[in-house]
């Protein structure tokens, strides 16, 4: 089914403590509404608005990076006014349904989508809810006055769905000067039917300091390691100097190749896509076409880097090994070393670079040319 989606991300959260408004905090190595928009996404969502403050218009673009179905708009004052400033944005039909998401709730997955868009089908809504646990007590200036009894009563979560047309209609009758506490309420109002689907814990909303740490941990604990190898070799021909991890190094002769032919930089760059099954160098960037004639091996790593970082993911190692008998390594190894932890972002000790020669044996023994291998490890979700 074709849906909609407004992501409501204008609020300070003041109750998150000091820093960035809780929406564009780091999660995971993401920031935290970019979780959200990549699974609502990911599920189909054919519109999808970012409804953030007006100063945050600019920084979306880079919180969003190489997603696409998105646009931001400016918010309103209240939560209200922005999830109509949010409707009034959308492109779809007035009976295509709408899901309306708080952005501080940042593990929603597809199967809570599909949930609620089954049960929008015979509702004016749909919430997904959790019941309520816990003793409810109602007291005031330190002591209880009474015990409430949770029979009944239930925790609205988001996404909550609704179709576009009613919704804004519903808020359109909402009476001047209240605010609603949720969107399902603006409906229940006008005398919609707003359907009940299961919730789920790990659709918390993150408010609190404690939250965040809490959410740190359960995608820690969700996160895997990936390992990637890379292999690169390059003949040696006409020339003054090499390029090999990142360094230009002084010698009798050059290396041929379409790029600057680094064979470090490259084997490392088919380590990183390797370690997230994304193909290999030359897919990425074909040696049949003119734009990467001679151009520098660090714009590929970076490339696969950046990859690696859009799906949530960061680096956590390298390990390079060069085998040449000529040029010696020694003196530039340490150079080599900073130049690929700037280029993965990564601290000088979680960079290795390793020299060996073929003793005379082989293509690289006999001087014909130079190989490289590396391994990286990448942690990245689950």
């Amino acid at each position: 089914m074709t849906f909609s989606a407004i992501i409501v991300a204008a609020g300070e959260g003041l109750r998150a403590g000091p820093g960035e408004p809780k929406a564009w905090r780091s999660l995971g190595g993401r920031p935290i509404l970019r979780w959200s928009v990549e699974a609502l996404l990911a599920a189909g969502c054919a519109d999808l608005v970012l409804v953030v403050a007006p100063d945050r218009l600019a920084p979306a673009g880079d919180a969003l990076g190489g997603l696409e179905r998105w646009k931001a708009v400016a918010g309103g004052t209240t939560r209200a006014e922005s999830v109509q400033l949010g409707l009034a944005a959308l492109k779809g039909a007035p009976d295509q349904p709408v899901l309306i998401h708080d952005a501080a709730r940042p593990f929603v997955t597809g199967a809570h989508i599909e949930r609620l868009l089954v049960a929008l089908e015979t509702a004016q809504g749909a919430v997904p809810v959790l019941p309520v646990p816990d003793t409810l007590k109602r007291g005031d200036d330190g002591l209880i006055e009474r015990t409430v009894s949770r029979e009944g009563l239930w925790r609205a979560q988001t996404p909550q769905a609704f179709r576009i047309g009613s919704l804004a209609a519903a808020y359109r009758d909402w009476p001047a000067g209240e605010q609603p506490t949720d969107d399902a309420s603006v409906v229940e109002r006008a005398g919609g039917v707003v359907a009940m689907v299961a919730g789920d814990p790990m659709l918390m909303k993150l408010t609190y300091p404690e939250d965040f740490e809490m959410a740190e941990q359960l995608v820690a604990a969700q996160r895997v390691v990936r390992t990637g190898f890379g292999i690169d070799a390059h003949r040696f021909g006409p020339g003054a100097e090499v390029w090999l991890g990142g360094v230009a190094i002084p010698h009798d002769r050059g290396l041929i190749g379409h790029s600057d032919a680094d064979a470090g930089l490259h084997a490392l760059t088919d380590a990183v896509l390797g370690a997230i099954a994304q193909g290999d160098i030359g897919d990425h960037f074909p040696p049949s076409d003119p734009r990467w004639k001679g151009a520098s091996s660090d714009r590929f790593l970076t490339h696969a880097v950046e990859l690696v970082a859009a799906r949530g993911g960061r680096l956590l190692s390298a390990d390079l090994t060069l085998v040449c008998e000529r040029p010696k390594i020694g003196p530039h190894r340490l150079a080599m070393r900073q130049r690929i932890a700037d280029l993965l972002g990564l601290p000088l000790d979680r960079v290795s670079v390793k020299a060996t020669t073929m003793e005379g044996m082989g293509f690289t023994g006999r001087e014909e040319g130079l190989m490289a291998q590396a391994v990286v490890s990448v942690e990245t979700p689950a």
